[in-house]
């Protein structure tokens, strides 16, 4: 069943996220609903991640801006994005209405069949990721009233989809998920070692099925890491120590990087949500 974050009358918007289905481990991180109904404008700010969205919209576009303001000219409806290392900028009108799909790196490749470095910083509308099959389920979607009966669907149409999809390689997914389990903290030549690839073949692969190159990767877990366990910290040096930074300042200019905005703001920020 899905579970609402926000479904009141004085909210200005509605979301529901489900948590997928046990065979979509691996594959997807979560599915949402949401739909604004104050019809003012926002902006949201979104820090890096290690996560590939697939938006299929039945309402306004949004205005996406990576790491800068978005233009007027920067209008999505329906698309998929790549990881991109640095703050997302997403602007709505009020009317935006969507189904989100959040997939791992390594899910969006097998789910896309297709190389994620062609995502890599950018979006992708989606029929142009996905075909007819995209229009298709937009459609069937846009159809339905109701988030249980949408998830429904959008989880059969992965499941379905990445059955006649090739698995990555094994020593891609255990090298990512090294990475994972780190938090980042790791080396590229001792994850090299660990695959049995050589560190060239290791980033090369790394770059064409993630997107990105395994540096960059324990650069985002480690940032994913810092932001999950900052309210935990009994300061942001120990914060620092604890993720593996080799000081404040280097986690600093870090999280500058990856959100626009400095520790103390992000935090306070993510609590707040």
């Amino acid at each position: 069943m899905t579970s609402p974050f926000a479904h009141d009358d004085g909210c200005p918007f509605e979301m529901f996220a489900r948590h997928p289905r046990p065979e979509l481990t691996g594959t997807v991180l979560r599915i949402v609903g949401y739909r604004e109904r104050a019809r003012r404008p926002g902006v949201q700010r979104e820090p890096a991640s290690l996560v590939v969205p697939l938006i299929v919209s039945f309402g306004e576009p949004f205005r996406i801006g990576l790491g800068r303001q978005p233009s007027p000219e920067d209008r999505y409806g329906s698309f998929a994005a790549g990881l991109f290392a640095g703050p997302v900028l997403i602007e709505s009108l009020g009317a935006s209405h969507c189904l989100q799909i959040d997939f791992t790196p390594l899910g969006a490749r097998r789910f896309f069949g297709l190389p994620m470095r062609e995502l890599t910083d950018r979006m992708v509308s989606l029929d142009a990721a996905l075909g007819n099959a995209g229009i298709r389920l937009r459609e069937r979607l846009g159809n339905l009233r109701c988030w249980d009966q949408r998830f429904d669907l959008a989880e059969r149409f992965v499941l379905d989809r990445i059955a006649r999809m090739a698995a990555p390689p094994r020593q891609l997914v255990e090298g990512y998920r090294w990475i994972e389990a780190a938090g980042g903290q790791i080396k590229v030549e001792k994850l090299a070692e660990h695959v049995g690839w050589s560190r060239k073949h290791l980033v090369n692969r790394f770059m064409s099925e993630v997107g990105v190159g395994p540096k960059t990767v324990a650069r985002l877990a480690r940032f994913g890491r810092a932001l999950a366990t900052a309210q935990r910290s009994p300061s942001l040096a120990a914060l620092a120590a604890d993720c593996g930074y080799s000081d404040q300042a280097h986690m600093t200019r870090e999280f500058q990087a990856l959100s626009g905005l400095p520790p103390t703001a992000l935090i306070s920020r993510a609590t707040a949500r």
